[in-house]
């Protein structure tokens, strides 16, 4: 029996270096394609019409896209980006990107905000939540479908959360908007 494990592994190692032995993987190129007239009438206008699409870009979907391109960035307190963000200075930094003057911290910003009702939200509209006492104290950035991006805090990176978290939904104060 040993004898013939022996022999099973020597094959096996001649088989792994031939594999190595085989000429690099190169695709195929593709030939000319003669096409050839059709017989029959000629078709008199052959333009096709224009691609249309019913996405037209808003504000509120750019701020969305960028939020979600920071997914991952680390929180820091105090931090307006590049490449770490609080809460407000996320929402800071993204609006500011677009021309949009906010304020800098998430009470000024909910102070600044025309209010939304929740069954209302867009794409890029605000969260304001009251983590800590009776004062807005937390931003977020709704992203659309019931979730929302923000900097959470020490220790967790821009994360994208459902809006019927069961620790951030029973703190939702508000929403508004400030474009």
């Amino acid at each position: 029996m040993a004898r013939l494990l022996r022999i099973f592994g020597i094959c096996a190692g001649l088989a792994s270096l031939q594999a190595c032995n085989t000429a690099p993987y190169e695709p195929v190129t593709p030939r000319a394609v003669t096409v050839l007239p059709v017989p029959g009438p000629t078709p008199v206008d052959m333009q096709f019409p224009g691609v249309s699409s019913d996405y037209e870009p808003t504000i509120g979907s750019e701020i969305v896209l960028r939020a979600i391109s920071l997914l991952g960035a680390p929180y820091k307190w105090g931090g307006s980006g590049p490449k770490a963000f609080d809460c407000s200075g996320l929402v800071h930094f993204i609006y500011n990107e677009l021309g949009i003057e906010v304020p800098r911290t998430a009470e000024e910003q909910y102070k600044a905000a025309t209010r939304v009702d929740i069954d209302e939200l867009e794409p890029g509209d605000l969260l304001f939540f009251k983590i800590h006492g009776k004062r807005v104290s937390h931003v977020a950035i709704y992203a659309g479908a019931g979730r929302f991006v923000h900097a959470p805090q020490t220790g967790r990176p821009i994360e994208l959360r459902p809006l019927n978290d069961g620790y951030y939904r029973p703190r939702l104060a508000a929403a508004g908007r400030l474009f």
